[in-house]
């Protein structure tokens, strides 16, 4: 898979995140991922660790946005640019591998396909403030 096809099934999962309880939560992503038509072992393994380190980080993902996003609180926010935004805010302060115009980038193309239209330039410019305040 491309990066770009491996951040959108991140994007997914992270997203299936908000609506199952933590303890079917293991099982929701074994799910998800055997859906996934002939993944690599690369790929899967890849898949896990990255919605593990995401996951792990979402409360101090969350305070961060919740800083920058001025007269938004979280649970104002839809699901999908919330997700996308913690997703972006993750690789933008904690991945190293990916650069963080990459990660701006991909999180605005992210909130065109899945979200409203006012989505795209929602998560550029909460997410330029994220970048501002480092």
């Amino acid at each position: 898979m491309s990066r770009r096809e491996l951040r959108e099934h991140l994007f997914l999962m992270l997203f299936r995140r908000d609506f199952h309880e933590a303890e079917e939560l293991k099982e929701q992503m074994a799910f998800y991922l055997e859906r996934l038509e002939e993944p690599s072992d690369k790929d899967l393994s890849y898949l896990e660790h990255k919605f593990q380190e995401v996951a792990g980080h979402i409360e101090e993902l969350d305070e961060k946005i919740s800083s920058v996003a001025t007269g938004w609180k979280l649970n104002r926010m839809g699901k999908v640019e919330l997700t996308i935004l913690r997703l972006a805010a993750y690789e933008m302060q904690m991945d190293e591998d990916v650069p963080v115009k990459v990660a701006i980038n991909e999180a605005v193309e992210l909130a065109k396909k899945y979200g409203e239209d006012s989505s795209a330039g929602f998560v550029n410019g909460v997410l330029a403030k994220v970048l501002q305040d480092e």
